[in-house]
C-alpha cells in the first residue's frame, strides 16, 4: 500500500497525489492531523538517505519559535518534528518501492 504524509493545502502535495491516484490505492495520512511518531521520522530519514535538516521546513516560523537550528542534531530535530508536524516537508510518499520526498512531484515516479 502506498502513503502519502499529505497536506491537502500544499500544491505540490495535491500534484504528487494525483500521480499515484493513477496508479491505484493511495493512503492518505493528513500528517498535521496525525503526526507520524519520532520513530516513523527516523524511518523515513534512513530510508530517503538524509539527515533531519533535509525533511525540515526552517522557514516556519516554529523552528525559529522553537529556537531551532540548522545545526541542531538529528534527534534534537526529530523530535521538533514530531512535536510540530508543520516543520515536516512534504509530501512524504511510502511505498513497497521505497521513500521519496515530492519534490518536485515527479520525483516519486522511481517508486510507482
Amino acid at each position: 500500500m502506498t502513503v502519502i504524509w499529505h497536506n491537502p493545502r500544499c500544491s505540490k502535495s495535491r500534484a504528487t497525489l494525483a500521480i499515484f491516484e493513477e496508479h491505484g490505492p493511495v493512503e492518505i495520512r493528513k500528517y498535521l492531523e496525525d503526526a507520524p511518531s519520532e520513530a516513523e521520522i527516523r524511518d523515513v530519514l534512513a530510508q530517503l538517505g538524509i539527515p533531519a535538516i533535509q525533511l525540515m521546513r526552517t522557514g516556519e516560523a516554529e523552528f525559529k519559535e522553537l529556537g531551532l537550528s540548522k545545526t541542531d542534531s538529528d534527534e534534537v530535530l526529530i523530535a521538533a518534528m514530531a512535536k510540530a508536524p508543520k516543520l515536516i516537508e512534504r509530501p512524504v510518499v511510502i511505498t513497497g518501492k521505497g521513500v521519496r520526498l515530492g519534490r518536485p512531484p515527479e520525483s516519486v515516479k522511481e517508486i510507482l
